[in-house]
């Protein structure tokens, strides 16, 4: 059985609809959030926290606006992105509460060289990309649209964004070396 079919049972309480659906999505789900959260342990706990939203929320799924698949990996990628901007905060609480301790956690100057020269270079790299491809990356990975959101924001099929990413990460990654 297909995705959209196992949804359709799953929304109905199909415990062995899932059990079919979680073999079918879950080394996808997986990969997309490892993609995006980079920590092993990490990405494993967001990934079942996603398997479990879609249990709990299989219902909400709409045939009529996409496939099941590209529902499920939009779950994965907001819950991912979400862990990320959690963490990112998190340290930053950590390092203004730090501050006003009068104790740092780490050698400020340091950390902000660096990170100004890994901006540096990821713009660097990001300038060797096609306007095209750097435009469809902006989007997704900066300003955090999903592929569907990318292709209508730029009135683009969806296969003409997929490919542009693609290139456009294959070019990033050559680029970057062993930072990314």
């Amino acid at each position: 059985m297909e995705a959209d079919e196992l949804l359709v049972l799953v929304a109905g309480g199909d415990q062995k609809a899932f059990e079919e659906l979680y073999g079918l999505v879950s080394g996808p789900v997986f990969g997309l959030v490892r993609r995006v959260v980079r920590d092993p342990a990490q990405s494993e706990e967001v990934a079942q926290e996603v398997l479990l939203e879609l249990w709990r929320s299989a219902a909400k799924f709409d045939p009529g606006r996409g496939s099941a698949l590209s529902w499920i990996l939009t779950l994965a990628h907001r819950r991912a992105v979400d862990r990320v901007r959690s963490a990112r905060a998190a340290g930053e609480r950590e390092q203004r509460e730090a501050l006003r301790a009068n104790h740092p956690a780490f050698d400020h100057v340091a950390e902000e060289v660096e990170a100004g020269l890994e901006r540096e270079w990821v713009r660097r790299c990001l300038e060797r990309l096609t306007a095209l491809q750097r435009q469809s990356v902006t989007l997704a990975y900066y300003d955090g649209y999903t592929y569907r959101e990318v292709a209508e924001r730029l009135s683009l099929p969806l296969g003409t964004v997929k490919t542009r990413m693609r290139d456009g990460l294959t070019q990033l990654r050559k680029c970057l070396g062993g930072v990314a």
